[in-house]
């Protein structure tokens, strides 16, 4: 059966570029068959991003929640699920910088639809997916960001913020929404049985500002810090489920 769902594409200061996601995603959906809609969660940018995406409403499947100031990549994503159609099967998220690579979403969502599977992830780190365009100081924190993390599950690319995700997975799942992970926690904490990771080679954006500062990294830091005190013997944690897969 067709999976319903709803991405969230988190904005601040994306002007530059949201019209061309957007209409990309809008076009992936229709040349595919897919029952998607897109949600903007933008964080009152000055760039006038939230008003661009609410004249962007009246052509493609796209509605923008309005947040009063800058309040966090994944505190976004986790407001734009609250927004999100109440019949969308699967919740997900993608960046607005078309760093993600929108042409491998039908993967995705035929992984959902086989029922093997509750969470689809893109994946920078299996065979077939890469990076380009990043200085070698930023390939060296991502992979000691994801050797940090990977005593909690057999994913890859454990720092994605590229997935999308069966609804139900996650109810009862209290996330954190401090920092721009809100990938590692998906994959720590949801209830999806199985994961799937689907190759993507990311590209560095080539419009705006990158979002990634010492902030975020202490944020992450913070973050992973209270992930494994919460899997403290005693502690009131939600068990993960296995993330199985290691490739698509």
């Amino acid at each position: 059966m067709p999976v319903r769902f709803s991405i969230v594409i988190p904005t601040y200061n994306e002007a530059g570029g949201i019209e061309r996601l957007v209409s990309t995603l809008d076009a992936v959906f229709r040349e595919n068959g897919l029952d998607g809609e897109m949600i903007v969660v933008d964080d009152n940018s000055p760039d006038g991003t939230g008003k661009l995406v609410d004249e962007l409403s009246t052509r493609y499947s796209v509605r923008c929640l309005h947040r009063p100031g800058k309040m966090g990549l994944s505190s976004g994503v986790i407001d734009g699920w609250k927004f999100a159609r109440p019949d969308s099967e699967a919740l997900g998220a993608i960046d607005a910088d078309f760093s993600h690579d929108p042409r491998i979403i039908p993967e995705m969502v035929r992984a959902l639809e086989s029922g093997r599977y509750g969470l689809a992830i893109g994946s920078r780190y299996v065979r077939g997916g890469g990076i380009e365009n990043w200085p070698l100081k930023r390939r060296i924190t991502s992979l000691a960001a994801i050797a940090l993390a990977k005593p909690l599950t057999t994913v890859n690319d454990i720092t994605s913020g590229y997935f999308l995700i069966q609804r139900q997975a996650l109810e009862g799942v209290e996330l954190d929404p401090i920092g721009f992970k809100i990938g590692l926690e998906v994959i720590a904490k949801a209830h999806y049985g199985k994961a799937v990771e689907i190759p993507y080679v990311f590209h560095d954006r080539a419009v705006g500002e990158s979002k990634l500062n010492s902030g975020e990294v202490i944020n992450y830091l913070r973050q992973l810090s209270r992930i494994y005190r919460s899997k403290l013997p005693g502690a009131n944690a939600v068990t993960p489920a296995a993330a199985g897969e290691k490739g698509a």
